[in-house]
């Protein structure tokens, strides 16, 4: 069975438990996709409403990107595992002689940059599913702002724990290009991300504490 086909109360028991998977990968996958999920839920909410008729188009927008974020953050959590485990028996190989270490090193650079291929991915889907919450903020219901709150916060968790499970493999490969270009890929998106989704969540705070 695949790891997003679990309960909630089995997939956390699989997290606790002395396995490799699933981990730090997919829980971030995980918490990216039930911060987008909040986005569309909102706006699932909101559109129809006669206050926010103008808004309809953006409404319908916002809900497409973000079902096709959901799913392909979904499908990031089994992908996160399978990438895992070539790391892991690279891991394993024996590193006695030259031949032998010479072969391991190159598995396991191999699969280090194999390993970087899903965490890279929750952070580029994090990052547009901020934009999203950016996008509705303004137009969304007050009495369902809280839950644009709770999904952008979930959103830069994720971002950031990307992030370090991105890092913990490129502090290993020795390809510096590769390191270099992964990092301009993503580092742009771990700031604007973080900045953007506190500017959300401030806005969420002055709204809920406007009394007017």
């Amino acid at each position: 069975m695949k790891l997003s086909d679990l309960s909630c109360r089995d997939f956390t028991v699989e997290l606790s438990s002395k396995k490799p998977v699933p981990g730090g990968g997919g829980t971030a996958a995980l918490v990216s996709a039930l911060g987008v999920s909040l986005n569309t839920m909102v706006a699932n909410f909101t559109i129809g409403k006669k206050k926010y008729q103008n808004y309809e188009k953006q409404y319908d927008d916002i809900i497409k990107r973000g079902e096709k974020l959901r799913n392909d953050l979904i499908y990031l959590i089994d992908k996160d595992a399978e990438n895992f485990e070539p790391l892991s028996r690279a891991y394993s190989m024996p590193y006695n002689t030259e031949e032998e270490k010479k072969l391991k090193d190159e598995m396991l650079e191999k699969c280090l940059k194999m390993a970087c291929n899903a965490p890279v991915e929750i952070i580029e889907f994090s990052y547009d599913a901020i934009i999203l919450h950016r996008e509705l903020v303004d137009i969304s219901s007050k009495i369902m702002i809280s839950d644009i709150g709770v999904g952008v916060q979930c959103l830069k968790a994720a971002l950031n724990s990307a992030y370090l499970n991105v890092l913990i493999n490129v502090n290993l490969i020795e390809d510096e290009i590769f390191v270099k270009e992964l990092k301009e890929r993503i580092e742009n998106k771990i700031i604007k991300g973080t900045q953007t989704a506190d500017e959300v969540y401030e806005k969420v705070i002055n709204i809920m504490n406007n009394k007017n």
